[in-house]
């Protein structure tokens, strides 16, 4: 075949084939836009969707904002006879119907309801005063048979006064724990120990009363002669007598607390007598101690 017809031939196929592209990407075209109008429709279908939706629950939270009448509640109430005794609160706040006598007649029924409910009001005050002290007393006990089992764990004499200034106060959720000893005699030396004081003779006679055996103090300054460093922090205390042996000069267990209503005068004392006695038992052994008469 001569050349230019090969020629003319092959630019006939190319012509060809560019038209047939031309063509295909027209149709991918015209797909791909109708694929975007189907999406686009498909869009407004979920918007429109929603926008009923919101609308619908829109309708609804108006109907529920209405308020409701009082025959409704009536009604609800006829149907349902078993609601107020279910639920008995509601009844202390609502007012008794009050019966017409006539003129210069008083209706003593609403005066004997409202009498009944202050009662009903105290004794259920007094009920939650019984239950709090109930449980805060079980604290304190915890907190005191706590610190009883750590003082008998102690495996030395330093080891268990270190238990008591040290340990006992975190136990018992104080802020300072301490044991003050008088001064016997002119003549005798004292060894600084951390958390024991000596005290002037006939300071704790002074503090207790010479037949005091404890007192509870509450809204006050620490003493710095029995806190030391931490008088400062203290605003009540528990002083009690530890009356260890014969042998041995008077001695003080303080108690010390930053809350100012921590101690006070109405406080129950057989917990911190009891702990009081235990201190005395293991001085006495540790040291050897005969017990006091």
């Amino acid at each position: 075949m001569p050349e230019s017809e090969t020629q003319g031939k092959e630019g006939r196929d190319k012509g060809r084939g560019t038209k047939a592209g031309a063509n295909g990407k027209a149709q991918d075209d015209s797909t791909k836009s109708d694929s975007a109008k189907t999406d686009s429709t498909k869009t407004d279908d979920r918007g429109d969707a929603g926008a009923s939706k919101a609308a619908t629950s829109k309708a609804a939270t108006s109907k529920t904002a209405q308020a409701i009448s009082g025959d409704q509640v009536a009604a609800y109430l006829r149907r349902h006879p078993e609601f107020l005794a279910d639920n008995p609160d509601l009844l202390d706040s609502q007012e008794p119907p009050a019966r017409a006598q006539g003129d210069g007649v008083i209706d003593l029924q609403q005066f004997q309801v409202q009498r009944l409910r202050n009662e009903v009001g105290n004794l259920t005050s007094l009920r939650d005063e019984l239950l709090s002290a109930g449980r805060n007393n079980l604290s304190i006990q915890n907190r005191v048979h706590r610190s009883v089992l750590a003082i008998l764990n102690a495996r030395s004499f330093e080891e268990f006064v270190e238990t008591i200034t040290t340990d006992m106060a975190a136990i018992l959720d104080l802020d300072v724990v301490t044991i003050g000893v008088e001064k016997t005699d002119e003549g005798s030396t004292w060894r600084p120990t951390a958390g024991v004081y000596c005290l002037e003779a006939g300071s704790i006679d002074a503090l207790l009363g010479p037949n005091g055996t404890l007192l509870l103090r509450d809204h006050i300054n620490g003493d710095p002669a029995i806190f030391d460093g931490a008088a400062g922090i203290v605003q009540s205390d528990a002083l009690i007598r530890l009356n260890i042996s014969e042998t041995t000069p008077p001695a003080l267990l303080a108690l010390g607390s930053r809350q100012s209503d921590a101690f006070h005068a109405g406080q129950g004392t057989e917990l911190l007598s009891f702990l009081s006695q235990v201190l005395e038992v293991s001085f006495r052994s540790w040291l050897n101690l005969p017990p006091r008469l």
